[in-house]
C-alpha cells in the first residue's frame, strides 16, 4: 500500500525555517508500530497521522516523535490544520474556519484563517487547563543544560513543570547570551528524569527586540535533541506567565522567537485569557508553508 504525505514548515512563512512536520492525511490501516517507524523514518520532532473522527468532531489525530507517541503538541496541530486546509480537505474556506481534532489529551480547537485565497495562519486552543507541577532543584536543571545555576531567574517562578496537555520544565534565564549557551548534558537529563518527571526542558528569556520572549527547548529523552518551535510549550508558557501576572483579569499576548540558534527561526504568537485570577484558556498560532509531498510505500 502507499500513503500520501505532506511536509510543511510550521511557525514560519519562509521555507526551511520554522519546525518541520510530516502529515499523513489518510492514515487508516496503519498500526501503532508502523506509525512509530514512519515517524522515526522522517525523524522530525513530530509526525501526525490523521483518521476519521471517532467522536463526531472534525478528525482524529495521533502524534509521534521519533521515540514515542505523545498526547498533544502545538506545531503538529497548527501544521496539520494548515495542510488539510491547503489541500482542500475542508472545502473552500472564506475568511476563517474552526476545526476540532480528537486527541489523547482531549479536544483541540484550531482556528484557520484565510487571506487572498491562501491559508494565512492557524491558531489552536490548548485541550487542557493550565496545570502547575513540581518545582525542580535549580542546580539539577542548570547541569542538564550546561549553564551556571546563577543564570537561572527565580523571581517569578523556579524551574517548574507546567502543562496545558503536555508537560515541560519551564526555566527562565537571565538574558539571551545565557540562552545561546545552553547545551544538552545527557547525564543531567537522566538526573532530572530520576526526579519522576519527563525532562523536556523549555528555556526562555524576556526580550525587547521585536520579540517579547526568546526560547529554546531540549527533549533528548523524547528523541528530540532540540526543537525549533514548540507550540505546546509556548502555550504552557503563556498560561504560566498569565498565572503569575498580578492582574486578575485580562487577555495577554506574547510574540516569541525560537529556533534561531538552530538556523530555523520561528515566530509564535502565544496568548492567554484570565478571569477572576484563574487562567481560562491558552492559545498558540502562526503561519506555515508547504515544502513537499509524496508517497510512502508499505508492503
Amino acid at each position: 500500500m502507499k500513503y500520501r504525505y505532506y511536509i510543511c514548515d510550521v511557525f514560519t512563512d519562509t521555507r526551511f525555517g520554522g519546525n518541520q512536520l510530516a502529515v499523513l492525511p489518510q492514515a487508516e490501516g496503519l498500526s501503532t508500530q508502523q506509525m512509530q517507524q514512519i515517524a522515526r523514518e522522517f525523524n522530525f520532532s513530530e509526525t501526525t497521522f490523521v483518521f476519521p473522527a471517532r467522536a463526531g468532531r472534525t478528525r482524529h489525530v495521533r502524534i509521534f516523535t521519533p521515540a514515542r507517541e505523545i498526547p498533544f503538541a502545538g506545531h503538529p496541530n497548527v501544521g496539520t490544520a494548515f495542510v488539510l486546509a491547503s489541500v482542500g480537505e475542508f472545502g473552500a474556506i472564506k475568511s476563517s474556519l474552526t476545526v476540532v481534532f480528537e486527541e489523547e489529551a482531549g479536544l483541540v480547537s484550531v482556528a484557520i484563517n484565510e487571506s487572498e485565497g491562501k491559508i494565512a495562519s492557524c491558531e489552536l486552543t490548548a485541550p487542557q487547563s493550565l496545570s502547575l507541577g513540581k518545582t525542580l532543584p535549580v542546580d539539577l536543571v542548570a547541569a542538564a543544560v550546561s549553564i551556571d545555576a546563577k543564570q537561572i531567574v527565580t523571581k517569578t517562578h523556579g524551574p517548574q513543570v507546567t502543562s496545558v496537555g503536555l508537560p515541560f520544565v519551564m526555566v527562565e534565564l537571565r538574558d539571551r547570551s545565557v540562552l545561546e549557551r545552553g547545551r544538552i548534558s545527557m547525564s543531567g537529563f537522566e538526573a532530572l528524569a530520576a526526579q519522576g518527571v519527563m525532562p523536556d526542558v523549555f528555556l526562555y528569556t524576556r526580550a525587547n527586540d521585536g520579540f517579547d520572549i526568546r526560547a529554546r527547548m531540549f527533549a533528548p529523552l523524547s528523541g528530540v535533541p532540540e526543537d525549533p518551535a514548540t507550540g505546546s510549550a509556548n502555550c504552557a508558557l503563556a498560561g504560566l506567565l498569565a498565572h503569575y501576572c498580578p492582574q486578575p483579569n485580562g487577555s495577554f499576548s506574547w510574540r516569541i522567537a525560537q529556533g534561531v540558534e538552530m538556523g530555523r527561526p520561528s515566530t509564535l504568537i502565544a496568548g492567554a485569557k484570565k478571569v477572576d485570577g484563574l487562567v481560562q484558556t491558552t492559545r498558540i498560532g502562526g503561519a506555515s508553508v508547504l515544502v513537499s509531498d509524496g508517497f510512502l510505500y508499505l508492503d
